[in-house]
């Protein structure tokens, strides 16, 4: 285990429009904030055509291939991420969706692009004191946190 501390800064209370990236919109946001760090909560509607990256396709082999699911229609969501620069300085966002649509739910990554179906609420928490930076993992190739 690896860890450093932080303390709460600004809470930010956000929603997103019909077609927004989420990713894209939240890292630009955070760099135009001046964000350096935070914890997210999201909730609300993804939009038909939204990709999530759902697994490796094979378990511990290296390297990692990832598995992407796409969503083929509209699907209420609520999920949970992070924010963390890169080593350049650039905030990066990890974070992961609960996909529902019926009966049934599908859960990913939304590295790969999840747009915003009407609206999407976001409550972004900022950490102040946070060292933490991604860092790209060799082995893996995993952008790490590494506090």
């Amino acid at each position: 285990m690896k860890y450093s501390q932080a303390q709460p800064g600004r809470v930010f209370v956000i929603r997103l429009e019909d077609g927004e990236v989420i990713h894209e919109v939240i890292e630009t946001f955070a760099r135009n904030q001046g964000v350096r760090a935070a914890s997210l909560v999201v909730l609300g509607g993804a939009d038909k055509g939204s990709e999530l990256v759902t697994g490796p396709k094979q378990g511990r082999r290296f390297p990692v291939t990832p598995q992407t699911h796409v969503l083929e229609e509209v699907h209420e969501v609520t999920g949970t991420g992070t924010l963390f620069p890169d080593e350049t300085g650039n905030p990066v966002l990890h974070m992961h969706l609960a996909c529902g649509r019926g009966d049934t739910t599908v859960t990913g990554c939304i590295r790969k692009g999840v747009k915003v179906w009407q609206m999407m609420e976001v409550i972004l928490y900022e950490l102040t004191g946070a060292g933490g930076v991604r860092k790209k993992d060799e082995v893996t190739g995993f952008a790490m946190l590494v506090p």
